[in-house]
């Protein structure tokens, strides 16, 4: 199977070179390989063709999307969307309590 042909709930990976082997190298088979240019694009693509139920993308695919594409992304359970760091240079990382409310909308702190 190519990785342009998902199975119906299956998982796709975006992102550069090196996170695509990666995944590649623990067995996923639903890769796609971004550049900056391509990352958008194929993103879009992904979020229309309903055909999986998780999106893991790399934060650089993350930061060429418009921000109508990120609240799309943030907002979506079908396919839920997660954001990865990148294998090389700075990253961002989303609290616990940031992801539960985003994906579960329940905030994980107690008030005081």
């Amino acid at each position: 199977m190519s990785g342009a042909e998902l199975e119906p709930g299956g998982t796709l990976v975006l992102g550069e070179r090196e996170l695509a082997i990666g995944f590649r190298l623990i067995g996923m088979q639903d890769v796609r390989e971004t550049t900056p240019e391509t990352a958008a694009a194929l993103f879009q693509s992904a979020m229309t063709e309903a055909r999986h139920s998780l999106v893991i993308a790399s934060q650089s695919v993350q930061k060429a999307l418009s921000e109508s594409q990120r609240a799309h992304a943030e907002a979506s359970l079908k396919p839920l969307v997660v954001f990865v760091p990148p294998p090389t240079g700075s990253y961002e990382i989303e609290s616990i309590d940031a992801l539960a409310k985003r994906i579960l909308g329940v905030s994980l702190t107690i008030p005081k």
